[in-house]
């Protein structure tokens, strides 16, 4: 508490700066760093209040909550030439970012479901305040209503729930449940919101038209809170484990294949960047399904990897689009002679988004791999292919942007900011050294 307290009064001289949009800023990062000092790691949970608390798994997200909120205002710099603007835009990231904070923090299966709905109305203002195209309605409706439809099976199935156990705190589910169709009731709005391959066309329609701020919410976070779900709730479901994983596995692989050489026929940076998420988290539910302690370790750790890397990549497509105009890889061509220490952060996070060594996703991939293959030797061709077209179409996307003669209608040009290279640094520096701190990834079981 005093911790809290202490940033309290560090803010005070903050609030006398005209500039709101950076007061922000510098609170968002202020209270990530004060987080960072309040975890106790040698206590299972942390109460907070009533049911609210902590445990590894949750404080990691928090964390990476904040952490992903505050580079967006860095990211999007432009909104605030407009004071109204930016004003409303930073009240919706403080509201998504606590509607995201009450999510991962809550012990109680309903408050969980409660901050789960709503933090889908920031991400709809984001998308369609400040979307790009007039087709972010359409974008906007996909994501509401997918969500939402898929939600209404899982509150039913949380009263049962209730029914059955007395309670709804995570803790207090003592006991699995041998019933396929209650697994499909709750996990149905998780499988969409990870999302599994069949029900992942939601996901490119809403990055391509959303901003920068709302890809990066979207890719950083959200979709960890179907990961989050399933991995709170597939206790549950350990007596039905050979039922159902056989066929979510199957889904996930062959659809992560399939996703994959969509990546190398993608003509826009952010379209590419959304279909590589599918295949990424296509790899984070045959790990969850596998019921198995590298699994879901392997799992999690592949979350907070894909939340930091493909927030770059879109931070990056967005500043090609902020110099071309355009997120065609046709027009976006030979930027190492437009941008060259621009091209550095390209090749750093394309590296990581092929899960190429130091960074978070090669030992996720590895702990995935190896929990895929324990459980059945069959995987093995369908990983081997994933890693391949991963890297093929991480090497496609940088070879196609970086690389060739650059277009000859750009008349004037910016090499980079500060605020830019601060932003990728911001990315690639804790996605490259929490590998050297992976022992507290195995904290959360």
């Amino acid at each position: 508490m005093m911790k809290f307290m202490f940033m309290m009064m560090m803010m005070i001289p903050l609030t006398l700066l005209k500039n709101y949009f950076w007061v922000n800023q510098l609170f968002l990062f202020l209270l990530s760093f004060m987080y960072m000092l309040y975890i106790n790691s040698d206590c299972s949970i942390l109460y907070i209040y009533s049911n609210f608390g902590w445990d590894m798994m949750s404080y990691v997200l928090v964390l990476l909550s904040m952490w992903i909120c505050s580079l967006m205002i860095l990211a999007s710099y432009k909104i605030n030439k407009e004071k109204f603007y930016s004003e409303f835009f930073c009240f919706t990231v403080l509201m998504l970012l606590m509607a995201l904070f009450f999510a991962f923090s809550s012990l109680s299966f309903f408050i969980f479901y409660l901050f789960f709905e709503i933090s889908l109305i920031p991400t709809l203002i984001l998308i369609l305040g400040w979307g790009y195209q007039p087709e972010r309605l359409q974008a906007g409706v996909y994501l509401f209503f997918y969500t939402l439809l898929a939600s209404l099976p899982m509150l039913i199935a949380i009263f049962f729930l209730n029914n059955i156990y007395g309670s709804l705190i995570f803790n207090f589910f003592s006991f699995p449940i041998d019933s396929f169709f209650l697994f499909l009731c709750i996990n149905l709005v998780f499988l969409v919101k990870i999302p599994m391959y069949f029900i992942h066309l939601w996901l490119p329609k809403a990055h391509v038209e959303a901003p920068v701020s709302g890809s990066m919410i979207l890719a950083g976070i959200m979709l960890k809170l179907g990961g989050y779900g399933m991995l709170r709730t597939m206790k549950l479901f350990s007596n039905i484990s050979g039922l159902i994983t056989y066929f979510f596995v199957g889904i996930s692989i062959l659809g992560g294949v399939i996703v994959s050489l969509l990546c190398l026929r993608q003509t826009d940076i952010k379209s590419l960047v959304a279909y590589s998420s599918v295949a990424h988290m296509g790899l984070v539910l045959g790990g969850v399904m596998t019921f198995s302690y590298w699994g879901f370790c392997g799992s999690f750790m592949m979350m907070v990897a894909h939340g930091l890397s493909s927030s770059a990549l879109f931070c990056l497509a967005n500043i090609a689009y902020e110099r071309v105009g355009s997120r065609s890889l046709f027009l976006n061509k030979g930027m190492i002679n437009l941008m060259p220490s621009m091209t550095l952060w390209w090749f750093l996070f394309s590296a990581c988004n092929m899960a190429a060594p130091p960074s978070l996703n090669l030992t996720g991939e590895i702990m995935l791999i190896n929990s895929l293959i324990s459980w059945s030797s069959l995987n093995m061709l369908g990983l081997a292919f994933m890693s391949f077209f991963s890297a093929c179409y991480s090497l496609y996307l940088f070879s196609c942007s970086q690389h060739g003669k650059f277009y000859s209608g750009l008349l004037n040009f910016n090499l980079g900011t500060f605020r830019e290279f601060l932003l990728m640094m911001l990315h690639w520096f804790p996605l490259n050294f929490l590998i050297l701190k992976g022992e507290f990834i195995s904290l959360f079981i």
